[in-house]
């Protein structure tokens, strides 16, 4: 089943108390977390997540863009998010990492880069509750979508399905009614949504229809047939 995550990092962060009720209905809320060392932008942390924690009941999605997560990302999980995403390219421990971070409670993700190919983590992906292939740069909403990530995608699904893994696979940037048909085509099931969805005039309408878009492509996609 499509999920629909919209991002707060195209919402107002003077109201994001009311911007999050205004995508009441939503899978989930993504929280960018930038460091202005591991990308090249200055978002929000921890004090802000245990905020928006007690402000909403739409389970917390946090994308950790910053150097050392192995040392922050815990504490995310008990700021209150429900999902912890780490990219694998800043992380010291991975496997290690995700461990800590179900042991708390949370749901473990690994992103990636356009350019960090999916293979060499195949071994990892059991430890893994979710896959995030970034399909923009990570560090700034607003980009445009990169068509050469979807045979990414599709190589990350083969992957899960050789290992018969109940593994959610979230793509990120540029998803809109004009790409996320694609992306979901390709093996996506999590599609996180930022000027898409907070740029229209009714959010909440938005999003679902995203998700019925999504739903709809991913019926009789290759991946779900197999599956």
């Amino acid at each position: 089943m499509a999920q629909i995550s919209p991002s707060i990092l195209s919402a107002d962060f003077a109201r994001l108390a009311e911007e999050a009720e205004a995508v009441r209905g939503s899978d989930w809320l993504h929280v960018d977390v930038m460091d202005n060392h591991f990308v090249p932008n200055l978002t929000l942390g921890v004090p802000v997540v245990e905020s928006l924690a007690r402000a909403t009941d739409i389970p917390l999605d946090c994308h950790l863009m910053i150097e050392d997560p192995d040392r922050w990302a815990p504490q995310y999980v008990e700021a209150g998010a429900g999902s912890v995403t780490f990219h694998v390219e800043a992380a010291a421990a991975p496997v290690r990492l995700a461990r800590e971070i179900r042991a708390k409670g949370a749901r473990a993700s690994m992103a990636l880069k356009p350019g960090t190919p999916i293979e060499p983590y195949e071994d990892l992906l059991p430890e893994l509750d979710m896959v995030l292939i970034m399909t923009v740069e990570p560090g700034f909403g607003g980009q445009a979508f990169l068509d050469i990530m979807l045979p990414k995608i599709r190589r990350t699904r083969e992957l899960i399905a050789k290992h018969d893994l109940e593994l959610w696979l979230q793509v990120d940037g540029g998803v809109a009614a004009s790409t996320i048909e694609r992306c979901a085509e390709a093996g996506a099931d999590v599609f996180v949504a930022g000027s898409a969805v907070y740029g229209a005039e009714d959010p909440a309408e938005a999003v679902r229809n995203l998700r019925d878009l999504a739903g709809k492509a991913s019926a009789d996609a290759w991946w779900a047939c197999e599956h």
